[in-house]
C-alpha cells in the first residue's frame, strides 16, 4: 500500500522503525552490562544485529520497489473525447473502450491516436495546437522502440509535444509498427509504471492489427454512401 502524500509506504516506514529500535536495543543490551556478556549470548547479539540491519534493508528496497505517488499537476485545458468519423463502428468501440480504460486505470491525463499522419483519436484534457510530427517520433518509429519521457522538463526536444496541454509533466511514445503512434500523457512526473508501459505496448500491437484490417476505415462513396477505405501508407 502506498502513501498518498508523497512519503514512503506506511508499511516500509513500520519495517524500517522495527529494524531499527531493534537494533538499538540490542547495542544497548551489549553495552549496558559487558561483564555479564558471555559467548553464547555474544554470538546470539550478533545474530539479532544482523536480523534488525537486514529489516532495515528490506523496509530500503521496500521503498525503492514502489514508489511513491507524486504530487499531480493541474493542466490547462478542457476535458474532450474526438474521435475520427472515418473509422468503423468496430473500430470506434475498440478505440473507446480502450482509451477510457487507460483514462480510468491509470495516471493517463490524455491520450492521442496518430495513424498514417491523421489523428485519430484525442481524449483527456485536450491541448490547442495541431499535431507535428517530431524528431522523437521519428525516432522512436525507427528503433520501434517504447520511449517514456518521465520528465519533460529534463528534454530539451520537448517542445514538439505542443499539441498536448501547457506543462504536461510525462509522456509515454509508443509506436504502433511504421504507420502511427499511441501518445500518452501522464498527470505527474515518473507516473508511469512497467505494468503501464507493458499494457500501452500491448494496446497499440492491437491496435495495429485492427488498424490494418480491410474495412477498418470508411469514406462517403459516391451519392454519400459509406464505402471501405483503406489509407494509402504512411505520411512521409
Amino acid at each position: 500500500m502506498e502513501s498518498q502524500n508523497g512519503s514512503p509506504p506506511t508499511a516500509a516506514k513500520l519495517v524500517i522503525c522495527c529494524g531499527g529500535l531493534g537494533l538499538a536495543l540490542n547495542f544497548t543490551n551489549s553495552f549496558t552490562f559487558p561483564e555479564l556478556v558471555s559467548p553464547a549470548l555474544g554470538r546470539s547479539s550478533v545474530l539479532a544485529g544482523v536480523m534488525a540491519v537486514g529489516l532495515m534493508l528490506v523496509g530500503v528496497i521496500w521503498t525503492r520497489a514502489n514508489p511513491t505517488t507524486r504530487d499531480r499537476v493541474e493542466l490547462a485545458g478542457k476535458e474532450g473525447f474526438e474521435l475520427s468519423e472515418l473509422l468503423s463502428t468496430t473500430c470506434q468501440d475498440e478505440i473507446a473502450w480502450g482509451s477510457a480504460m487507460f483514462l480510468l486505470a491509470t495516471p493517463a491525463a490524455c491520450l492521442m491516436l496518430v495513424w498514417d499522419g491523421e489523428v485519430l483519436l484525442r481524449r483527456g484534457i485536450l491541448g490547442e495546437k495541431k499535431f507535428l510530427e517530431g524528431n522523437i517520433l521519428k525516432r522512436a518509429r525507427e528503433k520501434q522502440q517504447q520511449i517514456s519521457l518521465v520528465n519533460l522538463e529534463l528534454y530539451p526536444g520537448a517542445a514538439e509535444f505542443s499539441y498536448f496541454p501547457e506543462l504536461l509533466p510525462a509522456i509515454l511514445v509508443t509506436p504502433i509498427g511504421e504507420r502511427g503512434w499511441l501518445l500518452i500523457g501522464g498527470w505527474s512526473v515518473r507516473c508511469f509504471s512497467r505494468s503501464d508501459e507493458r499494457w500501452a505496448q500491448g494496446w497499440a500491437d492491437k491496435l495495429k492489427n485492427e488498424l490494418q484490417q480491410p474495412g477498418a476505415f470508411l469514406q462517403p462513396g459516391p451519392g454519400g454512401n459509406a464505402a471501405e477505405y483503406e489509407p494509402s501508407g504512411p505520411v512521409q
